[in-house]
């Protein structure tokens, strides 16, 4: 057992926290659901050794000036934009993330998103629980098809990459942006290289976002990215609630500019209950459970946790984004 002192600012991951007790002697967990407050988490990164968070975490600036003791801090998730990274650098903190765990979870969930927004899944459920299913009668629910139609992927890492796999199985023509050619996948997978963003939007029946968020994709998709939309297309967002301007996509879905959205990620996050994408038919929100099915959380939490002990233990940690900081 080492002495260092570890904090755990969820119980999310039980397993994740056992093995990190099997290490340490003094792991502290904050017991809420909620995020800890900032001056906590401030004066923890004075207090602790290690430390391991989740994604609405924040760690800014300001936190890591705060830094007596820090020196790792693993975050169950694979983005960062709750972390500043150069800050950590400059004090010394190594950050872990779980990359390689999540994509096929969340290529699930993105391909069950676009089928539910085609066929009318979800709103005919709430039809029936709220007792509107009077009659057999189909034509209020009629949908569109997934099966041949044209899918475009904002961005193709592991994420997008796996949403492509599934799409092929619907024989979709599958059209990708990215920076940077794949042309091992697209042999692979009968992709379509599109490096004009507005010709893949203009040409997609369904257009599935899968950017990291950073300043760069602030917003990647607003008026200008909706106008030039189809108009009987969809907007899927399973990457980060800032990617998509929420104003934006609002006045397109009040205007018909689009047929309709499935977000599984908002900003604000959570979204506020009043808002008006909350009541529209033609939008789907989830609570941010793309990855969330039990087997990839419990490995996001290990990864993590396994981040903090490699670190402390002078051995490889499974996923560093700033080792600059271990060769030092």
């Amino acid at each position: 057992m080492s002495a260092e002192k570890i904090y755990v600012t969820r119980i999310i991951v039980p397993d994740a926290i056992d093995k990190l007790r099997e290490n340490f002697d003094e792991v502290e967990v904050w017991p809420e659901p909620t995020p800890p407050p900032k001056d906590l988490m401030i004066q923890k990164v004075a207090e602790c050794d290690g430390m391991m968070i989740e994604s609405n975490d924040i760690m800014d600036s300001e936190v890591f000036q705060a830094v007596k003791k820090l020196k790792v801090v693993g975050t169950r998730a694979i983005g960062i934009d709750n972390i500043d990274v150069v800050a950590a650098t400059k004090k010394g903190v190594a950050i872990g993330n779980t990359p390689g765990i999540l994509h096929e979870s969340c290529a699930d969930f993105t391909m069950g998103l676009i089928l539910s927004l085609a066929r009318q899944v979800t709103r005919s459920n709430r039809k029936v629980i709220s007792g509107e299913w009077k009659i057999f009668d189909q034509t209020p629910y009629l949908g569109t098809d997934v099966h041949g139609k044209t899918l475009g992927l904002i961005g193709l890492g592991l994420i997008g990459t796996a949403v492509a796999k599934r799409a092929t199985g619907f024989d979709m023509d599958i059209k990708y942006y990215s920076r940077t050619r794949k042309e091992a996948d697209e042999k692979k997978y009968g992709l379509q290289w599109t490096p004009d963003l507005n010709e893949l939007l203009s040409t997609s029946d369904y257009v599935s976002v899968h950017v990291p968020l950073g300043p760069e994709t602030i917003n990647f998709i607003g008026t200008d990215q909706l106008q030039v939309m189809k108009k009987d297309s969809f907007l899927i967002n399973t990457s980060r609630g800032g990617t998509v301007d929420p104003d934006a996509l609002r006045d397109a879905l009040l205007e018909g500019k689009i047929a309709g959205a499935a977000l599984d990620v908002t900003s604000p996050e959570p979204i506020a209950p009043n808002d008006p994408l909350v009541h529209m038919e033609n939008v789907i929100i989830t609570p941010h459970i793309a990855s969330a099915s039990a087997a990839t959380l419990r490995r996001m939490g290990l990864m993590a946790a396994d981040n903090v002990i490699n670190f402390l233990k002078g051995e490889e940690m499974p996923a560093c984004l700033n080792p600059e900081v271990i060769n030092s």
